[in-house]
Parts: C-alpha cells; structure tokens; sequence
C-alpha cells in the first residue's frame, strides 16, 4: 500500500504521559458499545492497540491479559483491547483462546490515528499502514498515566502492573 499524505499528517500525533486521553465510543465483540469516559471516576483503564487477532505475538499479548485479568480487575482496572479487526474476527478470537475482556474494533482507524499508533510500517522491505503494539495506562480522571509504545509482549503486563 502506497501511503497517502494525509494519512502520514495524522500519523505524526501522538499522545503521551500526562495527556487527556482521547475519547472515543467503539463497538465490541460483546454486543455493547464502550467509551472510555465510561470508566471516569470509577476505574483505571489498561488501553491497549494490537495489531491483528489470532497471530502470535498479539495471541501471546491477549492471552497474558487474560491470565492476569482477576488481578488487574482487584485493583480497580479495566482491560480494553483494540485492533482494526472486525467484530467477527474479534469474536472468532476472543472464543478461540477464552479471552476474559473485551476487543473493540477500530475498523476505520480513526482512534488509532489519534492515538498515535497508525504507522507506516516496514516489514522485510514491504511497507504497509498498521497499527504499532502500544498500551495506554489511563488514569480514573482519564489522563494518560502512561504510554508505552513499540511494546515487547514478553513481560508486558508486568511492566503495566508497575505503573498502576
């Protein structure tokens, strides 16, 4: 895919620590439609980009949410995963390997384009748009407590659990 100019002007935002996090209504596998103003005031939110159901790295990333998910949720946080994937596919996942919370779909990728995790991508010299692993540690106000970006899935909900 060639990239477009407009799509490298809304790649260049980003949003970091200390940030309002951008809010957004995205429709999730469950059948329900979640924002994150939702969780303000009553709980922190663990938002985090993937960039395709069912391949390993994001299976690997998912199901360490999921084994960790009783933990976070006694200590007040909310998992939230977000991919360009369609519900069908998140649903598809989400049975497939017992996933405990819910995968919203960015279909059109405007909240990954605010967020900063739309990029130009290059793999084995083929460049393509997608989205760049990346978690978001939203605070109950909902600012970004932190942001963390070209994430390793090993090892990753552990560093999160360090910024709780």
């Amino acid at each position: 895919m060639v990239a477009k100019k407009e799509d490298s002007a809304k790649e260049e935002h980003s949003v970091s620590d200390g940030d309002v996090a951008p809010d957004f209504k995205l429709q999730s596998d469950d059948g329900k439609t979640y924002s994150l103003s939702d969780f303000k005031g009553k709980k922190e939110v663990v938002l985090y980009f993937y960039p395709k159901d069912d391949t390993p790295g994001c299976t690997k990333e998912a199901c360490s949410f999921r084994d960790s998910l009783s933990s976070l949720s006694k200590a007040g946080v909310q998992v939230l995963g977000v991919s360009m994937d369609d519900l069908d596919s998140h649903a598809k996942f989400r049975t497939k390997y017992s996933l405990n919370f819910p995968l919203l779909s960015d279909q059109d990728g405007k909240v990954s384009k605010e967020y900063g995790v739309y990029k130009l991508k290059n793999n084995y010299g083929r460049k393509y748009w997608g989205i760049e692993r990346s978690t978001f540690v939203v605070d109950k106000n909902g600012k970004v407590k932190k942001a963390m970006r070209k994430v390793s899935v090993d090892g990753h909900v552990d560093q999160i659990r360090d910024y709780l």
